[in-house]
């Protein structure tokens, strides 16, 4: 548990919440009515790997018209996934009286599972309980089956959560601040010099261009260099075409799917992938179709053939 955070009261925010105007700063407790979550036991190590595969995993699942962020952490066995919009919850929160400079962290429900053993009134209509091993809102008829409800710790504070920039709701806080403005006076002064070592070799470059032509008088034609460029610039192109398209190809391996072949050639590609059930087939074929490859499902089977041109 972090000591430091728990010094900040803890808040509770749910959807039927009153509006309140905290004076100093305040960690917040976000229901499942700000995020949505799902488990997996997954043979990920690291938190990175997890964090990476994350958007796959809530593809079709989230609303179009919001920018979604991920929550990664590890629950026993399982691997805990949280999309979540940063945008919606700060909306929802200044509407509430909480300007984002209040807030401290943001926390999820779902990490207070140990405060939660016994349900918490949202009101009236619902409360929040854990129901297998889950944190859940639940229609507040349903407490005749629960333990009794008990009162929120509002000095709880998990490990983990997600800051808020003071001023602009960023996930960034200041300390982050000052290191990434640090790094970007660094990256200007190196822009600097490499622009004036760039110069130099600028320079160089001329000399060496005016000894190649006086010793291959050819070149001083400009057709002919235009020829020899524009030879080279269409290969060059090919090739690039080709590591775009295995780097969209390999962006389509989720769960459930795997690359059984690839062929490539100098104009066209084909590939076919290995799908676990037709439902990660139709998903893989979406994704094909925003990269505009054609793609077919394999006769008697749900592998997913995947064809295009270079």
């Amino acid at each position: 548990m972090n000591l430091i955070a728990n010094k900040k009261e803890l808040i509770l925010v749910h959807a039927g919440m009153e509006p309140i105007s905290p004076t100093k700063s305040v960690n917040v407790l976000l229901t499942p009515q700000f995020y949505t979550l799902k488990k997996e036991i997954l043979p990920i190590k690291y938190l990175y790997q997890a964090k990476k595969i994350a958007p796959s995993l809530f593809e079709g699942l989230l609303e179009r018209n919001w920018a979604y962020e991920y929550f990664v952490f590890k629950e026993e066995d399982a691997w805990v996934f949280i999309a979540y919009s940063i945008k919606k919850i700060t909306d929802f929160l200044s509407k509430k009286g909480i300007k984002p400079e209040k807030i401290s962290k943001l926390y999820f429900a779902q990490q207070a599972l140990e405060i939660l053993q016994n349900p918490v009134s949202l009101g009236e209509r619902e409360i929040l309980a854990v129901i297998d091993n889950t944190a859940v809102v639940v229609p507040a008829m349903a407490l005749s089956e629960m333990p009794q409800t008990g009162m929120f710790n509002s000095n709880f504070a998990p490990s983990r959560g997600v800051s808020l920039h003071d001023a602009y709701g960023s996930i960034l806080s200041l300390s982050q601040a000052v290191v990434i403005a640090g790094v970007l006076i660094v990256f200007g002064i190196m822009y600097v010099v490499e622009g004036m070592r760039h110069g130099q070799a600028s320079k160089q470059q001329q000399r060496e261009i005016e000894e190649l032509t006086a010793i291959y008088p050819s070149l001083q034609s400009k057709y002919a260099r235009e020829s020899i460029a524009s030879k080279y610039k269409a290969i060059d192109a090919k090739e690039r075409k080709k590591r775009e398209t295995i780097k969209a190809l390999s962006a389509m391996i989720f769960k459930g799917v795997a690359l059984s072949s690839l062929q490539i050639d100098e104009k066209n590609f084909k590939a076919r992938f290995v799908c676990r059930d037709e439902r990660t087939a139709k998903q893989l074929q979406g994704l094909a179709k925003k990269e505009q490859f054609n793609t077919s499902i394999v006769p008697g089977s749900t592998d997913v053939q995947i064809e295009g041109a270079l």
